[in-house]
């Protein structure tokens, strides 16, 4: 057959990346290649931690010129980025200001507000959520202060902003709808009464799509400045990034977990239908849509951003630090050393994070190897504790967990995992979010499998035969 080119646009809290993926074979397994890499990271402006979404928009157009050139052909684009942020725009559809990030504290401030008006019990019951002071309904309660509410006319999250400057159709994907708060679980759709009681207005969320429809055809002024083809489409994919990236786990069994690891660890199972219990409630468990209607349950686990966070921060201090070689170090530090709750909200806002990790484990003068140890003996118990709850919860059985993204590359946190939920762990695909991205973008097309199990069965066979894809088993040893 011809090979077919699909164009993934895939935007992290830290960075960007325009990928293509070419589809040679019936078999419909994409081979990625990196387009173009850019940075990405928040700015403090007005009082208030923002994204330069518009140098992002450029990153974007500039890495589809590149992909236009190495790969004329391509026919198709889809857009993911991490969840809950969005931006404001005006009746003319015009960017208000540039959007304020989920690590800005003025979610917090609104928590109890918001429960005035809905209880917690109740929010949970809507939405399935657990509870995140940066969810998008407690960053929209601030919103409502400012003095940019009574101009906006749409509430627009950023994958979808990004899809309506590239086709000039303005919709809102469902799966990162799913993370905003507003949907109701059971249904998928959004909730009009729990927005009514939170003074939301419906008409500012533009309507819903599914991952796999066709938003339209780019506009003419990017074919201009792209060079892409006119008739080059964008598709919905999982615009919420863990939504693609659980498409991509290269599952041979319907008994795995996953860890979604990068900035964020998520954590969880992937059901037919939410699981709303008072236990899962307590157990801070969410409930966020993926693709094929499937439900991600999960939890959002503090990530690699303490690591990514620590090795900017040591610098500062004048401590200088390679990160391959203080990984070394840290796996030839002996077991049994601190563990810290990742999921402490100190960590979330920028800044010092080794002074924080120093102060939470209660043992002063860590050097940095023993931070990073620290971490990662951190980040290991927090999946293994939430996969076994998330098992117990739905009451599912695992045989197998599956760590895509950036921590999939890290040996040791792999093989801690494995050890402590006492199973085997596979690591990869590394650039899972841009594999499912993709993916979804050549089922649509006619040009891979039908089904979720379809495609995760040939990205496990074709992944372990060409070493993508590692197994660690709980003793300690490699698969092969």
């Amino acid at each position: 057959m011809e090979p077919r080119v699909f164009g993934a646009v895939d935007i992290g809290a830290s960075g960007g990346r325009v990928m293509a993926g070419v589809v040679e074979d019936a078999n419909g397994t994409p081979t990625l290649h990196t387009v173009r890499r850019f940075a990405n990271g928040m700015v403090r402006r007005d009082g208030h931690l923002r994204w330069d979404l518009t140098r992002l928009i450029e990153e974007v157009l500039t890495g589809l010129t590149d992909l236009a050139r190495e790969f004329p052909q391509v026919e198709s684009i889809g857009i993911d980025t991490w969840a809950v942020d969005y931006a404001l725009l005006d009746s003319d559809l015009r960017l208000l200001a540039e959007p304020i990030s989920y690590r800005d504290e003025r979610g917090a401030s609104e928590v109890s507000g918001v429960h005035s008006r809905v209880t917690a019990e109740e929010l949970y019951d809507i939405n399935g959520l657990q509870h995140l002071p940066f969810t998008t309904l407690f960053q929209l309660a601030a919103e409502k202060r400012s003095s940019l509410w009574d101009k906006a006319a749409h509430i627009v999250l950023l994958p979808d902003l990004i899809a309506y400057r590239l086709s000039g159709v303005l919709r809102t994907e469902a799966t990162n709808a799913s993370t905003t708060g507003l949907l109701d679980a059971r249904t998928g759709v959004w909730s009009e009464p729990l927005m009514r009681r939170l003074g939301l207005p419906m008409g500012r969320l533009a309507p819903l799509v599914s991952p796999g429809d066709t938003l339209g055809q780019i506009t003419r002024d990017v074919a201009a400045r792209t060079g892409m083809r006119p008739g080059t489409v964008v598709t919905a994919v999982g615009s919420h990034d863990t939504a693609s990236a659980v498409v991509a786990v290269p599952a041979a069994t319907p008994h795995f977990a996953y860890v979604s690891s990068g900035t964020w660890s998520l954590a969880g199972l992937e059901l037919d239908k939410p699981v709303l219990t008072p236990e899962s409630r307590a157990a801070n468990f969410t409930n966020e849509g993926g693709v094929d209607g499937r439900i991600r349950y999960l939890r959002n686990i503090g990530g690699l951003w303490l690591l990514q966070e620590s090795l900017r921060t040591w610098p500062e201090r004048g401590v200088t630090v390679d990160q391959e070689s203080v990984l070394r170090q840290a796996e030839e530090l002996p077991s049994g050393g601190p563990v810290v709750d990742v999921d402490d909200e100190s960590f979330i806002a920028p800044g010092d994070i080794p002074s924080r990790i120093t102060q939470a484990a209660g043992t002063p003068d860590m050097s940095p190897a023993e931070t990073v140890r620290c971490i990662l003996d951190s980040l290991a118990a927090a999946y293994a504790r939430t996969i076994n709850q998330a098992a117990r919860l739905a009451e599912r059985t695992v045989e197998v967990i599956h760590i895509v993204g950036g921590g999939s590359r890290n040996a040791l946190l792999c093989q801690l995992t494995a050890h402590l939920a006492g199973i085997p762990v596979t690591g990869g695909p590394i650039e899972a979010t841009a594999l499912g991205n993709i993916l979804v973008q050549a089922r649509a097309h006619g040009a891979a499998p039908g089904s979720l199990e379809e495609m995760r069965a040939q990205l496990s066979r074709t992944g372990l035969a060409a070493g993508v894809v590692k197994v660690y088993l709980p003793d300690g040893t490699l698969s092969t």
